[in-house]
C-alpha cells in the first residue's frame, strides 16, 4: 500500500480484494468508504465478485492439491526475486539507449 506505482484508485481495489478475500470485508466500514472514494456501486460489486472468485478458485486449487503451474515455472519466478540490481539497470538502461525517437502509426489494415 506503500507503493508509488499504484494509484489511490488500483491501492482501493487491493485494499478492498485483500479485506474481502480475507473475509473481514463485512467489518470494515472503514474500508468500505475507502473504495467508495474510488468506485461506483457497480465497480464495487463486480471488484467483490473477482475477488470472491479468485479466493475461492485458490481454496480449491490448494485443497484438492491441484498445481496451478509447473514446479519449473514456479521457480522461475522465485529466482527472480533475487535479481541483482546492478544488472536490471544495465538492462533497462540498453532498453532506453535504444527506444525510438518516433513510433510508426498503426496500420490501418
Amino acid at each position: 500500500m506503500d507503493s508509488d506505482l499504484l494509484s489511490p484508485r488500483e491501492k482501493a481495489a487491493v485494499l478492498w480484494a485483500e479485506h474481502v478475500t480475507l473475509n473481514t470485508a463485512r467489518d470494515r466500514d472503514d474500508v468500505f468508504e475507502e473504495v467508495s472514494k474510488h468506485f461506483d456501486q457497480t465497480e464495487i460489486v463486480e471488484l467483490t465478485l473477482m475477488s470472491g472468485l479468485f479466493a475461492m478458485f485458490n481454496r480449491l486449487m490448494d485443497s484438492l492439491k491441484v498445481p496451478v503451474e509447473i514446479q519449473d515455472e514456479v521457480d522461475k519466478i522465485q529466482r527472480s526475486l533475487d535479481l541483482d540490481p546492478e544488472k536490471v539497470r544495465t538492462y533497462y538502461q540498453t532498453v532506453l539507449d535504444l527506444w525510438p525517437a518516433e513510433f510508426l502509426p498503426p496500420n490501418p489494415d
